[in-house]
């Protein structure tokens, strides 16, 4: 009985001991915003990666852009943070400024980077700093097939088709069906309008180019659609039209891939197409293209590095890229995924693809956060209607470069 006490003893110690972490185990951190849908591809792929690297213990760690962004740039300045950040490519510009991520082709060799579209690698200042998991992050033209039976090609065309869609049902004088819905208060959903008329947020040097007839005339479109034309709602937020598409009140939507997800799952009947083209100008609108994806901490010691990048190569693999495309619609970067059958046959990513296609790459540098900065206001006083296109385009300008010349003293 003594034998068999200490023998159960001992089993008892052993199974404990196994079950705390390896104080051996290296731990590597990854902080990311990515949206429920990806959230859980990311975690499910991470613990693929454990499942067949014991040695290595992955933390994920959601935070939102914003708070990313800052308490990224707080640890990492002080020599700590995580050793992975996944985000959109717009966080380069401020993270280099500040020397605190690793430029990457010094680290990876030419045949891992050349598996990769070179719209998936974002170079900046003559060095890689991010690989992208998807390319994209763009709006596009979204409609519901129960109520638009061919998509617009042309802007009249548009007008036309919304105009048929909003409706009236009960007569209360209230809309209970619209033409057209999307976030058009916030400058980043008014950028395909800008560079559909002609316009761009700045030049080559990262001045503001705001103050332009295309910049008016864009403006006085938007604001025709609601006003003239009468197609969208007066107010008109991102939770409402992403409401009113899925509840088939809306018959055309504009928004981006990480939507797609959501109207799967709502069972909208959908399709994709590029926002129709401004006849004015004989352009097709332009969105701003981005890549979603990882960058590496500067602090990141060359002990752990190499597990590091074994953990990064696995998350911009094929392989996961794949799990996105499936589940949420998404463009990989990665050259086997974008020949892959997945994609070849999936007719909402490849009208998404033609849509990037016209597309032009989000700028990274940190002037573009002034420029929006000063967009919002005057944008929205425009819809407000206490300003004319004119003016709005005036003080957009000015408020641009007086908010540079502020962030660069």
């Amino acid at each position: 009985m003594k034998i068999v006490r200490l023998v159960a003893i001992f089993l008892v110690f052993l199974f404990i001991s196994c079950s705390k972490d390896n104080p051996e185990r290296v731990r590597i951190v990854i902080w990311h915003q990515k949206p429920p849908g990806e959230r859980e591809i990311l975690e499910q792929a991470v613990k693929r990666y454990m499942e067949h690297h014991p040695n290595v213990k992955v933390i994920v760690l959601y935070k939102e852009t914003e708070e990313l962004r800052s308490a990224y740039i707080i640890s990492a300045i002080a020599g700590k943070g995580p050793d992975i950040v996944y985000g959109p490519s717009d966080q380069v510009g401020p993270f280099e400024l500040l020397q605190i991520i690793r430029p990457l082709e010094e680290i990876f060799d030419t045949s891992f980077l050349n598996q990769f579209d070179h719209r998936g690698l974002l170079w900046y200042k003559g060095h890689l700093y991010q690989i992208g998991d998807q390319i994209g992050n763009h709006l596009f033209l979204l409609y519901n097939k129960e109520l638009v039976k061919k998509p617009p090609q042309t802007m009249s065309e548009l007008i036309k088709i919304g105009k048929e869609l909003t409706k009236d049902f009960d007569g209360d004088g209230k809309i209970d069906q619209y033409g057209l819905v999307w976030n058009y208060t916030e400058p980043f959903f008014f950028i395909p309008f800008l560079t559909g008329f002609g316009g761009w947020v700045m030049d080559s040097a990262g001045n503001p180019t705001l103050n332009t007839e295309a910049t008016v005339q864009a403006l006085k479109f938007v604001r025709d659609l609601r006003d003239k034309y009468k197609i969208i709602p007066r107010e008109c937020d991102y939770n409402t039209a992403d409401a009113l598409f899925k509840e088939g009140r809306a018959g055309m939507l504009i928004n981006g891939p990480w939507s797609i997800g959501g109207y799967k799952k709502a069972g909208v009947k959908f399709g994709i197409t590029r926002i129709p083209k401004v006849e004015a100008t004989g352009l097709w609108p332009a969105p701003m293209v981005s890549i979603k994806g990882y960058l590496i901490n500067v602090n990141v010691d060359e002990k752990k590095l190499p597990y590091v990048l074994d953990l990064f190569k696995y998350l911009v693999s094929a392989e996961v890229q794949l799990e996105l495309t499936k589940s949420l619609g998404t463009i990989p970067t990665h050259k086997k995924a974008l020949e892959n059958e997945i994609v070849i046959s999936d007719s909402l990513v490849q009208s998404s693809i033609w849509q990037a296609e016209v597309g032009r790459p989000m700028p990274v540098v940190p002037e573009l956060r002034a420029i929006w900065d000063a967009m919002r206001p005057y944008y929205q006083a425009v819809l407000g209607g206490t300003m004319t296109p004119e003016e709005a385009a005036i003080k957009m300008q000015q408020l641009a470069v007086k908010k540079i010349e502020e962030m660069n003293e």
